[in-house]
């Protein structure tokens, strides 16, 4: 049985996680083996999100028969019981298949049609919100054998949550940082220097299932920088298939937010995928989706940028003004402020940011700089 003592010592080692500043992928395989040792479940499913829509991108999962990792995707979007966009606006941010369904867990879609087949019998869900959007959904899955998840659970994965949320955010802003790594895929063959291009917009055509059915010539380079899926998806991103997802969810009502998402790459770059339909919806065949795949636009960039950093809206006005490449007095004028409060403003997001001037600031906001001089 597991004592109010050890619940303290799992918080106070994640704490300890957090203040090392690891990156995300760190963090997220620091707390899962945290929770393993008070918490059994047998599979588990930990994506980041994009903080507006609450699209999933870098995912990390464990679970069984990855062959079912479209299926997967598309019924957890459409299914409503535990929908990580849904725990944002509740007390708690965990709850459970079980609890949520009354103990009937085929009222979930992705139960019914899946997980069973699998042997789940519970599964809890705890959502990453706070006040500058969402980052990221966790599901743990328990079998039978594991029994259903306990109140004390809950209410103890709750208060993980509460703690690894701001450090799930904090990880987002350190990959505009100068100290943010460079992952191999934004590197060239030789020498190991980072990419300072990006293809032209790709197109991936999937059908209803999700199967990619036809694509653009440049969507391989994209592929290419984005995180591969398990086999036998090595070649289709689950940032794609979440995307394509979320359209789906939408088109059934059951979330209204837009289908997009903005993926990280490495060495300074952002990409923003957008799913859309490739005709009107009519009385013949369901027309296909498509996901387009380009760079980050700046207004995108600054916009993560300042959730990540935990911007205040005012910080963000004058982030967004100091992009356009308006002065101090004129941004005092255009906010109805003295150009004092202007320069404490910066002063205040330059010890946020770890900078020391606005050129610094919008070249890490902006990708203008090379990397490798942002690094030194």
């Amino acid at each position: 049985m597991t004592t109010a003592r050890s619940w303290d010592r799992i918080l106070d080692r994640i704490r300890l996680l957090d203040d090392s500043n690891p990156d995300h992928r760190a963090l997220r395989a620091g707390v899962l083996a945290e929770l393993g040792r008070v918490i059994p479940f047998s599979a588990f499913v930990w994506p980041l999100s994009d903080p507006v829509t609450g699209t999933g991108i870098s995912p990390m999962a464990r679970f069984p028969y990855p062959e079912d990792l479209p299926l997967l995707i598309r019924l957890k979007y459409l299914t409503t019981v535990g929908r990580w966009t849904t725990l944002a606006g509740r007390e708690s941010p965990v709850t459970t298949l079980l609890s949520e369904t009354g103990g009937n867990p085929s009222q979930s879609l992705v139960w019914d049609r899946l997980m069973n087949r699998y042997g789940v019998s519970d599964v809890l869900y705890a959502g990453f919100t706070d006040k500058y959007g969402y980052w990221g959904w966790l599901d743990l899955w328990r079998t039978v054998d594991q029994g259903a998840f306990t109140a004390e659970e809950v209410r103890f994965v709750a208060a993980v949550v509460r703690r690894v949320t701001p450090a799930l955010r904090r990880s987002v802003s350190r990959q505009f940082s100068r100290a943010g790594p460079v992952p191999s895929p934004l590197s060239s063959p030789v020498g190991g220097r980072p990419r300072a291009d990006l293809p032209q917009q790709g197109v991936l055509i999937l059908d209803e299932d999700m199967a990619v059915v036809g694509d653009t010539v440049s969507v391989d380079e994209w592929l290419g920088l984005l995180q591969a899926g398990p086999s036998p998806f090595q070649r289709v991103p689950a940032e794609v298939l979440n995307v394509a997802a979320q359209l789906l969810a939408v088109e059934a009502g059951v979330d209204r937010h837009p289908a997009w998402s903005r993926a990280y790459l490495g060495a300074g770059q952002w990409a923003i995928l957008r799913a859309s339909r490739m005709g009107p919806a009519g009385s013949g065949p369901t027309p296909p989706l498509a996901v387009t795949i380009q760079a980050c636009p700046p207004e995108e960039r600054l916009d993560i940028f300042a959730r990540s950093f935990g911007l205040t809206p005012r910080q963000r006005e004058l982030l967004d003004l100091g992009a356009g490449g308006v002065d101090t007095v004129a941004m005092a004028t255009a906010l109805g402020i003295s150009t004092y409060t202007v320069q404490d403003q910066f002063k205040q997001v330059f010890d946020a940011c770890g900078v020391h001037s606005r050129a610094t600031l919008l070249a890490m906001a902006l990708g203008t700089a090379p990397y490798a001089e942002r690094c030194t």
